[in-house]
C-alpha cells in the first residue's frame, strides 16, 4: 500500500507518453486509410467515366453497324481525326486512305444521316468536305412532295440552304429531305436533313429556305465511307453541277 502510490506516480509520465503514442499512431494510421480511400474512389470514378464514354461509343458503333447493314454497297468505318469549321472551309480529316480503298467523291454518313464526300485522299488518311460547307451543293428532294433542289451550305456551321425553290413551291417546316440520287455521286434516299425554316423577302422569285441537317455534322466520330468501288468514280471536281 505504501509503494503503490510511489510506482503509480513514477510510471504516470510513461504511461501518458504511451498512451498519446498510441493515439497518434491512430490518428496518422486514420489519415492514411483515408488518403487511400480518397485515392481509391478518384480512381473508380476516372474508371466509371471512362466505362460511361465506353458505352456511349458502343452505342455510336452499334448504330454504325446497324445502318451499314442496310446499305448494298461496300462500307468503310473511319475515326475522324480533325474537325475544321471556319467559315472559309468546313471539313474533317479521316483515319482511312486509299490504301483503305477510299476515293474522291465517295460519299460519308453518320448514323443519321449525309455528312459530306471525300474531297482529298492520301494512302493513309483523307479529307472530307462536309455538306454544310458553303462549296458543296448535292442533288435532294421533299421526301413528302418529290420537290428536286440543291442543298448548299449555309451561314452556319450547322445550316443547309436549298437552292431554286419557287415561292409558291410546298413547302413546309419539318418536311424530310433526302438525297435524289441525280449525278450519280450519291446514292438516292439518303437522309439529309428538315426544313428548318421557310421564308420569303419581298421580290424575290425563289423562297429562302433553311434546312437543319440530320447527321451530326462536325461532331461525329465515326463516319461510314459508302461504295461504289475506287474505279468506278473519278477525282472529278466538286461542285454545284455535281
Amino acid at each position: 500500500m505504501v509503494v503503490y502510490p510511489l510506482q503509480y506516480i513514477v510510471n504516470a509520465p510513461v504511461q501518458a507518453a504511451s498512451d498519446v503514442m498510441d493515439d497518434l499512431r491512430s490518428r496518422q494510421a486514420l489519415v492514411e486509410e483515408n488518403e487511400r480511400l480518397h485515392a481509391e474512389n478518384s480512381l473508380l470514378s476516372v474508371k466509371s467515366q471512362r466505362y460511361s464514354a465506353l458505352e456511349s461509343e458502343n452505342q455510336r458503333l452499334r448504330k454504325l453497324l446497324d445502318s451499314s447493314s442496310a446499305f448494298e454497297q461496300q462500307v468503310v468505318v473511319a475515326d475522324v481525326l480533325a474537325i475544321e469549321t471556319t467559315p472559309s472551309a468546313r471539313q474533317i480529316v479521316l483515319d482511312k486512305g486509299s490504301n483503305q480503298g477510299v476515293f474522291v467523291g465517295q460519299p460519308m454518313l453518320d448514323a443519321y444521316g449525309v455528312i459530306g464526300q471525300v474531297s482529298n485522299v492520301s494512302m493513309f488518311s483523307s479529307t472530307g468536305l462536309l455538306i454544310t460547307d458553303q462549296r458543296h451543293a448535292l442533288p435532294v428532294l421533299l421526301n413528302r412532295t418529290g420537290l428536286r433542289a440543291i442543298a448548299v451550305g449555309g451561314d452556319l456551321p450547322d445550316e443547309l440552304n436549298l437552292s431554286f425553290i419557287s415561292i409558291n413551291a410546298d413547302v413546309k417546316e419539318g418536311d424530310l429531305v433526302v438525297t435524289s440520287g441525280l449525278g450519280g455521286r450519291f446514292p438516292a434516299g439518303y437522309p439529309v436533313g428538315r426544313v428548318k425554316a421557310v421564308s420569303v423577302k419581298p421580290g424575290d422569285a425563289f423562297s429562302t429556305i433553311v434546312v437543319e441537317p440530320t447527321a451530326k455534322v462536325g461532331h461525329s466520330r465515326e463516319v461510314m465511307l459508302v461504295g461504289p468501288q475506287a474505279h468506278d468514280i473519278g477525282e472529278e471536281r466538286i461542285s454545284a453541277s455535281e
